[in-house]
């Protein structure tokens, strides 16, 4: 009799142990940025590819690569894939906190060129503009970065960003410097000041320094600035919203968000054969549904699945991307490898002067 119930609970113990590496075995958790973006994300990839899997796909929020960096050296990593910006992904590359990815398994040959690195693939291309309030200026606001700057022109209040990601190219392309001599001429001290002090001339009427995409939005939504710097898709949102706002993309900085695997993740195999998934046109074709972002996978331009109208709106159509620069390929990446920090610190001592 004893023998059959150690039996019996040894098999029971079996079942439940093999029914959670099951469990585990087709579930994952993906951490992105929150809002409307997440949501985003949610509708047009995430739960379809999951359904299409047949796994679980688990969804949080995070705050960024330096969230990553923190989990990993303390070697409790609850996420298997992570969104981060280009910059980060970049970082994380370099820093072995993402792992290097697949590209057999994960297919990248119809890609953008520059729009994914060795640890983190390409998900959606988005760009940083000048956006206006059109109750102010109606619907001629400025067509790039020095009327950005020109407050005689356009008088009113701005709302820039609280960190320097993303602040000195607009900087320097409104003090004159070409596109494509941007990131030469920040790689020095000399040439971040000079784009610092651009921002510098710019501080009076500096009303808000903005932290995230919900919060420069929302200034759009409330009428709270005549100007912000900002995510154009997160501005489509708002102004399906009610939001009264315009952007055009001319000078605006087109770059890319990237998915990455964690190092630690308790589930790599799946997340990658996911990311697999994440990574194919009709998925990427259906983003623009529901936020104005475009896809990094060029096919999803063809499948149909987008009108012409709504082509014309995305940061990574040929007609768009001719007009901006772009980070990637551009040496924005390398650039903000070596330079990041320093000029971080420097942005920081410009604002709390």
């Amino acid at each position: 009799m004893k023998m059959k119930q150690l039996l019996s609970s040894a098999s029971v113990a079996l079942a439940v142990s093999l029914a959670g590496l099951s469990a585990h075995a087709g579930e994952i958790t993906v951490a992105s940025w929150g809002g409307s973006f997440q949501a985003a994300q949610s509708k047009a990839i995430f739960q379809p590819v999951a359904k299409a899997m047949g796994i679980t796909i688990n969804e949080e929020s995070y705050k960024g690569i330096g969230q990553v960096r923190t989990k990993v050296a303390a070697g409790a990593v609850p996420w298997d894939i992570i969104d981060t910006g280009a910059g980060g992904g970049s970082r994380g590359c370099q820093e072995g906190i993402l792992i290097d990815l697949d590209y057999d398994i994960i297919d990248v040959s119809n890609f953008i060129p520059g729009t994914y690195l060795s640890c983190c693939v390409g998900t959606i291309t988005y760009s940083t503009v000048p956006a206006w309030n059109t109750d102010t200026y109606g619907m001629n606001g400025p067509r790039g970065w020095a009327d950005f700057w020109d407050v005689e022109k356009f008088p009113g209040s701005r709302a820039i960003r609280a960190k320097m990601h993303g602040m000195l190219e607009p900087a320097l392309m409104a003090d004159g410097v070409p596109m494509d001599q941007i990131y030469d001429v920040l790689s020095s001290e000399a040439g971040i000041t000079r784009a610092l002090d651009k921002i510098r001339e710019l501080k009076p009427h500096v009303a808000v320094w903005w932290g995230s995409g919900a919060q420069h939005a929302q200034l759009m939504k409330d009428g709270e600035v005549d100007m912000t710097t900002g995510w154009n898709g997160r501005f489509d949102v708002a102004k399906a919203d009610g939001a009264k706002v315009a952007y055009h993309f001319d000078q605006g900085l087109l770059d890319y968000d990237c998915f990455g695997i964690p190092k630690g993740a308790s589930n790599p195999d799946l997340a990658m054969k996911a990311l697999a998934e994440f990574s194919k046109p009709e998925f990427q074709a259906d983003m623009p549904k529901y936020i104005n972002y475009g896809p990094t996978n060029a096919l999803a331009y063809t499948l149909g699945k987008m009108s012409d109208d709504v082509i014309a709106g995305l940061p990574s159509s040929p007609e768009n991307a001719a007009v901006q620069l772009l980070v990637g390929a551009s040496g924005g990446f390398e650039w903000y490898a070596k330079w990041e920090k320093i000029a971080s610190e420097m942005y920081q001592d410009m604002m709390t002067e």
